[in-house]
């Protein structure tokens, strides 16, 4: 049966964006693979794999449980209906999981002991050893567990998403009822692991194998027949229902979905390899879920690789892990200059590109706005915030000096929704005007607006970007932002917040693009105006970078573009709908993906316009979520050296053969490799660039 729905899909002139996103996930794994890391970053992106999978499943299989428990069917891009593709999406997990594990098992465990630790069972352990878990257990542990009964006097308890839960199968005196099975919960507060040193390594006993040992004490005088280690992931996915209160009642709403996700409907099981085949029985009818849902954890494996990152942090292999080298200076920004903000941006442009250039000089002009006298206001949209983030000390300070200070906050931004409640509540008691999101739309454009009284006149300071204003985040992701006082730029920028926080409605921005109002028609007003120069014998070409391409009129106006001999060149980094290299369709259309050291998340659209390139950046990508549902812009780079240095930085994305991954026609990704010994890894030559090199980059 599977071999028919590949057959299917191959006849499609789409690429599903699940099965797409699978071989996103698969490339993250290959990571883990790669010959030349250490073990602490193989382990690294093992961990990354598997919070990927569980975001997945709560999403995206989520979503597709919408259309099945309503009984909507829906058509995959693949051609596939919903119950087949619900299958083969399942069944290639399978597949997935299967590779992982062996994985881990194979290649990574056997490390662990040049490495300096261990992960074992009770019964590896020493006695003293043995002696110290039973009192951890005894101590801390067991006071916390609650064993939790389901029989004809109790009803099915709710058991939390993504939790790792013992089902516990019980002998009974009672004629009707043989057996009992009884849940206990591992709490989510307690470390995955128990560490114990012995001698000059570190044992990590797997916080299960901790309950395991001693469930007897949880049930004393009952005869146990099984114990079995399971964990459920539940649909997270809200899209059938979204409020348009959106003030205070929008918050309560939010919170009341943060529960749901805790106990909506069951989307994947779970479960260690010998398992009680009775109470997996009694899951699959109680969460009315099939085979294919189930995921067997094999011994050797661990349950929950997100578990792993107290190994990949611990400060015991602090001089394994490799040290982040140090960010360079922008190009148009000395490293000895003046500390003066707003001195060097009336002076000129500067592009930042993380991580390369630290996020410090854009913290440094909010912190000294928010000293400044002179500034009179503050506005800025947020999505995702760093844990202790300077971003929201400063706005406070802001406040608290008598500014104006305005944020748009983006309380729907996924599985942040908590911290950004309640940083939002903070800065709202703090006096800022904060607003919570714009009814159905997610924000999710990134922009910053300054605005600073100078003599009778005042000066606007804008900063774009493609990425959050995070500092954690800004170490680990590519993204570029643009820092300038160009007035066109403020214009365009004070009027989408008009927009975005009123009634504004403008004709036209100079050099922004912005969804949901028109980003969709322009960009295809964009490759359509390269198709028509191919027809009329001009020079043309478009080379894209994101993250995502899963929108189908995008996707068809690259395809007669193509048709037309446009030259294309995709750097999609995850999910990309769009097949190349198919005869009569997109021949011309070449894709690759960047996956390595840092996750990529800079977006830039270039078009070549006759030898006059328009580029521009920002924080959308070619999804109708981006085009339909939220708030984005893209702005045009217009300073002849910045617009270089993002066509410098497309040309080392087609130049790398390191971390890059070729797109075939089936959907298949395969690793780019170096020719002649000739090495180009963009995660260390982006230290190197040189502005020569800039001035002279050229893509076609």
């Amino acid at each position: 049966m599977i071999e028919k729905y590949d057959h299917l899909i191959q006849q499609s002139d789409l690429i599903s964006r699940d099965l797409s996103w699978l071989h996103f996930n698969y490339r993250v794994l290959a990571q883990s693979m790669k010959e030349g890391r250490n073990l602490f970053d193989k382990l690294k992106f093992v961990a990354i794999t598997a919070s990927n999978a569980d975001e997945f499943f709560m999403i995206r299989v989520g979503s597709l449980y919408n259309y099945l428990d309503y009984g909507k069917d829906r058509v995959d891009y693949s051609g596939l209906r919903a119950v087949p593709f619900k299958r083969k999406l399942l069944h290639d997990f399978q597949e997935f999981s299967r590779v992982q594990n062996d994985h881990f098992i194979n290649n990574l465990r056997p490390e662990f002991n040049n490495h300096r630790f261990q992960i074992l069972g009770y019964g590896s352990l020493q006695k003293r050893e043995k002696e110290r878990v039973t009192n951890y257990f005894e101590k801390i542990v067991f006071p916390m567990l609650t064993p939790m009964v389901y029989d004809s006097y109790h009803s099915f308890p709710i058991l939390m998403n993504n939790i790792l839960v013992f089902g516990v199968v019980t002998k009974t005196q009672d004629t009707k009822e043989k057996r009992k099975m009884s849940f206990i919960q591992i709490p989510q507060n307690l470390p995955r692991f128990y560490e114990m040193e012995r001698k000059d390594k570190m044992i990590f006993v797997p916080i299960e194998e901790v309950v395991r040992q001693h469930i007897s004490e949880v049930f004393k005088n009952v005869e146990i027949t099984s114990s079995t280690l399971f964990r459920v992931t539940r649909n997270g996915d809200f899209t059938l229902e979204e409020s348009e209160d959106v003030e205070a009642n929008f918050i309560e709403e939010m919170k009341k979905k943060l529960k749901t996700r805790k106990t909506g409907r069951v989307v994947k099981l779970e479960v260690e390899g010998e398992y009680d085949k009775w109470l997996i029985k009694q899951l699959r009818t109680k969460y009315e879920i099939d085979e294919d849902n189930i995921i067997e954890v094999p011994k050797g494996a661990l349950m929950d690789y997100t578990g792993l990152w107290q190994i990949v942090k611990h400060e015991d292999f602090r001089d394994f892990r490799p040290e982040m080298p140090k960010p360079v200076p922008p190009l148009s920004m000395s490293e000895y200059e003046h500390p003066d903000m707003f001195k060097i941006l009336k002076d000129r442009d500067i592009l930042l590109h993380h991580p390369y250039n630290s996020i410090d000089p854009l913290m440094d002009l909010l912190d000294q706005a928010a000293e400044d006298p002179n500034v009179l206001s503050i506005k800025l949209t947020i999505y995702r915030l760093a844990k202790n983030s300077r971003v929201v000390s400063a706005l406070l300070n802001a406040a608290e000096n008598g500014k104006h200070v305005s944020v748009l906050f983006e309380v729907k931004a996924r599985f942040d929704e908590e911290n950004n409640m309640k940083e939002a509540q903070r800065l709202q008691k703090a006096g800022c005007f904060v607003i919570y999101g714009v009814g159905m739309l997610k924000t999710h454009t990134k922009l910053l607006l300054i605005v600073r009284r100078e003599g009778e006149k005042v000066k606007r300071f804008v900063h774009m970007s493609s990425g959050n204003y995070n500092e954690d985040t800004a170490r680990l992701y590519t993204d570029i932002g643009l820092m300038t006082s160009d007035e066109g730029y403020a214009n365009d920028v004070q009027e989408f917040f008009n927009v975005i926080t009123g009634h504004s409605v403008p004709d036209r921005y100079d050099n922004l693009i912005t969804a949901p109002r028109e980003m969709r028609s322009r960009l295809i007003e964009l490759i359509q105006q390269e198709e028509n120069n191919a027809k009329n014998g001009l020079p043309s070409g478009i080379v894209i970078k994101i993250n995502s391409l899963q929108d189908i009129d995008t996707i068809m106006a690259l395809y007669a573009a193509s048709r037309a001999g446009v030259p294309i060149h995709l750097i999609v980094r995850g999910i990309c709908c769009l097949r190349p290299g198919r005869q009569g369709l997109s021949e011309n259309i070449t894709v690759r993906s960047i996956v390595g050291e840092y996750l990529e998340h800079s977006r830039i659209f270039y078009f070549h316009n006759q030898g006059d390139p328009l580029v521009y950046s920002g924080s959308a990508d070619m999804m109708v979520r981006s085009f339909e549902r939220r708030l984005e812009s893209l702005f045009l780079i217009k300073d002849e050296l910045l617009k270089q240095q993002a066509i410098n930085l497309l040309c080392y994305n087609l130049k790398d053969n390191i971390n890059g991954y070729e797109m075939k026609e089936d959907g298949s990704f395969v690793p780019i490799t170096p020719e002649n010994g000739k090495v180009f890894n963009i995660h260390k030559e982006f230290y190197k660039v040189k502005r020569e090199v800039v001035m002279s980059a050229k893509l076609f």
